[in-house]
């Protein structure tokens, strides 16, 4: 299949530092290309993942959000890719403009969550585009907005080596952002008597003002300052940390940390919000908790979690080319006009 992929473009792919929405899209590029399709990516020109790229704008753009610069990027996004045989887009804007009956089948992926205001717009969307939902807990969210298939995120499972633990600190890697739970991670550590390093962007004004007035007071004096990082050391810090602390305070719809931890065979502890009981296997791979106590008292018992049995979680469920071979399952369906169960009501959890 001649398949076409666009991102926004607001960061690179693969990602540099922080992008979830881009190491996605870059993972299943690469993924679809290994399986023998002929890939092609709509994305900026600082991007270097190894298929066919085209761009409009050099470097990312200044401002993220919707805007004249997004508008501009999928118009040329969708006049390059007119021959393809389908078209994945990942940007908010793209499907609205440039899907239609005279071009490719389009696939729409919701990286974010079916708040109302945006199932509106996917229900809109799903008149000629086929929406994915990335886990099942994002798919009960979804009300009555007609989901195509639910295909949870893959990594690059080489890039993310299995890892010893032994570093005798704990990790939190995410956004400074109070809905990823930042505050509680620092609360958990400080109770449990544990090293905390935090991994996390803080450049938004909404991030620092958050760090500055809800994190850094709980923090001692010598705790580690918080830190940006770029894939390998992150991954270093995360393959020798004793445990992934994950307080997401929001149902996040996939959480793709978790999936990083678990084949760095580092144990999960997260509250049991989204997609997080669809990751962590309780017990087995990590704890999902109820409250900070809970937590407190979940890292007293992370020992006894198997590190071998979280790296073969993540092989089994997460990995860059069963994504793959699941979004080629539905693009063949979709191009060979099977019908589809596009239900509103979701399939229940395995």
């Amino acid at each position: 299949m001649k398949i076409g992929l666009i991102v926004p473009p607001w960061v690179p792919v693969p990602p540099p530092a922080y992008g979830g929405t881009e190491a996605v899209v870059g993972n299943l590029a690469e993924g679809l290309a290994v399986l023998g399709h002929d890939v092609h990516l709509f994305t900026v020109g600082d991007s270097t993942c190894p298929v066919r790229r085209y761009h409009l704008f050099e470097h990312p753009t200044p401002q993220i959000g919707v805007g004249e610069a997004e508008l501009m990027h999928v118009l040329a996004a969708y006049d390059a890719f007119a021959g393809m045989d389908i078209i994945h887009d990942h940007t908010s804007l793209g499907p609205f403009i440039g899907a239609g009956a005279d071009g490719p089948p389009v696939v729409v992926t919701n990286h974010g969550p079916f708040t109302p205001m945006r199932q509106e717009l996917f229900r809109s969307m799903a008149r000629h585009s086929h929406i994915v939902a990335i886990s099942h807990a994002q798919h009960r969210a979804a009300g009555t907005v007609p989901i195509s298939a639910v295909i949870p995120h893959g990594i690059d499972l080489s890039a993310y080596k299995y890892g010893p633990g032994g570093g005798g600190y704990v990790v939190f890697v995410g956004r400074m952002n109070p809905e990823k739970g930042v505050h509680r991670a620092v609360q958990v550590a400080r109770l449990a008597r544990r090293k905390l390093v935090m991994i996390t962007k803080i450049r938004e004004p909404e991030e620092r003002s958050y760090y500055n007035e809800r994190v850094r007071p709980l923090m001692g004096p010598d705790d580690p300052e918080p830190r940006e990082e770029p894939l390998a050391p992150r991954v270093e810090l995360v393959r020798h940390a004793d445990a992934l602390i994950n307080p997401i305070e929001w149902p996040e719809p996939f959480g793709l940390v978790m999936a990083e931890a678990l084949a760095c065979g580092t144990p999960v502890l997260a509250f049991p919000n989204g997609a997080a009981p669809e990751i962590v296997d309780h017990g087995r791979t990590g704890f999902l908790c109820r409250d900070v106590d809970a937590m407190v008292d979940a890292l007293d018992q992370v020992d006894t979690i198997d590190r071998q049995a979280c790296r073969t979680s993540a092989e089994r469920n997460f990995g860059r080319l069963r994504m793959a071979r699941d979004h080629e399952r539905l693009y063949r369906k979709i191009l060979t006009g099977e019908r589809m169960n596009r239900a509103a009501v979701p399939a229940p959890v395995s």
